[in-house]
């Protein structure tokens, strides 16, 4: 890519970038959340035309703005947000555009044989004829991967490949990226995970402001100065300190909840989280964590069991209620659950209080005061790129967070749910998340954190259990647990609920 140039509006999102991906090689691409990562790759896929710059691909120039041009010339993109027909099955999602239209019968046959070849040579098993609504984050994963094979990719992006995926999910996606890589398959690879993309990358090239401000080596790589690189400046890594514990603020006592089909999604859980606490969650996901971040929000009601906030309880569940308890709300899917995309940033600053004062006055929204809110938030936690009026969905990931951030934690919540609150942010909007967390723990708050990443838990927690089938390990002291100890419990071995499998097997 030669001299790469992008703009929208007033925004440059690509100045100028140049780049080379060598057959065989692994390129990590960096940089904070809006630094024209993304951008980058949706012109060299097709989806966006650059407004100058030139791209070759084996030597030969390819055409702007066409995807079928670059999947033609071998290039291959796994999005960030999966680009999945959830109706349909595995093989006709992979098969998806590859036949004409005027075909009179689909190949179904050796279409199978070749999906079932490039299943076993890399590793990535999955059901063809499974519905992708059926499948797990991780098996949707491989489903995008091997969409990319399946037409001949000979240059893969991927775009935050591990940003929803466990621990166990990501190390099985390395495994097989070695394998491609060891075919002669080049990878583009973007991602906030710096002891990730150090593990897995032969090169690194850092964007920041829509430039290529660094490129490494991967001898001369350290996460230190790739962080660096990717922020313009060292960044302090937020410490824990030592604190004493409150009153309990969050008590759950023997809670059964239960899924719409009857199945336990949460069984005799008991939990007490304390002010001055962050208490740790871990688990695979998929083990009842969703449900406890659903029933603390409000958004489920328990078959059985207490619920106490500030030792009172609460018999009836519903968000406003639990907002109105003092619970401040980080939701897993900021998209889904945590901004309106197409109200502005000043409409989410206030979705919790638009009814309240200064914000409303006898049922008619006070611009005037909600805007003047919106700048103070700005400017207080440091959102990029937003104006009171820009629309939600057009800011990045990190400060789409720094909006939720500022909406919870100005209310001076007394108990923060914090479900997966960095995942897909870079290490700079990481460490402010982390700070801002810290901050209410040390004012008197309780946090609930909820977390895939096992050294984040450690860092922040006081306080770390295990979530596996629905219920809790007994909780352990931060620093006297090791990753490993973590690990156990995760796949059920020494967990409560792990041995009462055993013994009724």
């Amino acid at each position: 890519m030669k001299g790469i140039t992008k703009t929208f509006g007033a925004l440059t999102a690509n100045d100028r970038i140049s780049l080379t991906l060598h057959r065989g090689e692994v390129l990590a691409l960096l940089g904070e959340n809006g630094a024209g990562k993304t951008t980058l790759m949706n012109i060299l896929f097709g989806h966006y035309l650059p407004d100058a710059g030139d791209i070759e691909v084996f030597g030969a120039p390819l055409p702007h703005g066409s995807p079928r041009a670059a999947i033609a010339r071998g290039v291959g993109m796994v999005h960030q947000h999966f680009t999945l027909a959830d109706r349909l099955s595995v093989l006709d999602n992979i098969t998806l555009g590859t036949e004409k239209l005027w075909s009179l019968r689909s190949r179904k046959a050796a279409a199978k044989a070749k999906l079932a070849s490039l299943s076993e040579k890399f590793g990535l098993t999955v059901d063809p004829d499974a519905l992708v609504s059926d499948l797990s984050v991780g098996e949707r994963q491989r489903v995008e991967i091997l969409k990319a094979l399946y037409r001949d990719a000979r240059v893969l992006i991927l775009d935050e490949p591990t940003a929803v995926l466990t621990p166990q999910e990501a190390e099985r996606l390395f495994a097989t990226l070695r394998r491609l890589v060891d075919t002669g398959l080049s990878v583009i690879f973007i991602s906030h995970k710096l002891n990730e993309v150090l593990d897995i990358s032969n090169r690194f090239a850092v964007l920041r402001q829509g430039a290529l401000v660094a490129t490494f080596e991967r001898t001369d790589a350290s996460k230190q100065a790739l962080a660096e690189a990717m922020v313009g400046r060292a960044i302090p890594e937020p410490k824990r300190v030592r604190m004493a514990a409150g009153d309990p603020v969050l008590e759950l006592d023997n809670l059964v909840v239960e899924g719409p089909n009857g199945q336990t999604l949460l069984d005799r859980l008991c939990l007490i989280i304390r002010s001055h606490e962050i208490m740790g969650i871990a688990g695979v996901s998929g083990n009842g964590q969703a449900a406890l971040a659903d029933l603390v929000a409000g958004m489920l009601t328990p078959r059985a069991g207490a619920i106490r906030l500030h030792g009172q309880t609460i018999r009836r569940t519903a968000p406003a209620l639990m907002v109105a308890q003092g619970v401040g709300r980080i939701p897993e899917d900021r998209q889904a659950q945590g901004v309106v995309g197409d109200l502005s940033v000043a409409e989410n600053l206030i979705l919790e209080d638009y009814r309240r004062p200064p914000y409303s006055k006898a049922g008619i929204l006070q611009g005037a005061a909600i805007t003047a809110h919106a700048q103070q938030m700005i400017q207080d936690y440091d959102i990029r790129g937003a104006a009171p009026r820009t629309t939600a969905r057009k800011l990045s990931g990190g400060n789409m967070q720094k909006v939720i951030l500022a909406r919870s934690l100005e209310r001076a919540p007394r108990l923060i749910l914090a479900n997966q609150p960095i995942r897909g942010l870079d290490v700079g909007a990481a460490a402010y998340v982390h700070e801002r967390l810290l901050e209410a723990r040390a004012r008197g708050a309780a946090v609930l954190l909820i977390s895939e990443d096992l050294e984040e838990l450690l860092a922040l927690s006081d306080q770390v259990s295990v979530m596996y089938q629905g219920q809790l390990s007994p909780a352990q002291a931060a620093e006297t647990v090791e990753i490993s100890q973590l690990g156990l419990l995760m796949s059920g071995q020494n967990h409560p609920a792990g041995k009462a499998a055993s013994h009724a097997s």
